[in-house]
C-alpha cells in the first residue's frame, strides 16, 4: 500500500510519463480511501492545465476568473 508522499510522487511523475500498471492500480487504491490525495491531485491536474494554456498563449475565458 503507498502512503501519501508516494502518491503525490506518483501524481507528479504521471504529468510526464505513462506509469506502470502496478502504479496505477496502487495509486487509484489510494486515492480511492484519501480525501487530501484526491483533492491534491485535482490541484496538480487543474494547474498543468492551465500552465499549458498559458503557454499556447491562450486567454482565460470569463468564468475562470
Amino acid at each position: 500500500m503507498l502512503n501519501c508522499k508516494q502518491v503525490t510522487r506518483l501524481a507528479s511523475a504521471r504529468l510526464d510519463r505513462r506509469l506502470t500498471l502496478r502504479e496505477r492500480l496502487s495509486f487509484r487504491l489510494h486515492l480511492m480511501m484519501c480525501a487530501a490525495c484526491r483533492r491534491f491531485d485535482a490541484q496538480l491536474q487543474f494547474m498543468h492545465g492551465a500552465m499549458s494554456r498559458f503557454g499556447r498563449g491562450e486567454r482565460p475565458d470569463r468564468e475562470d476568473r
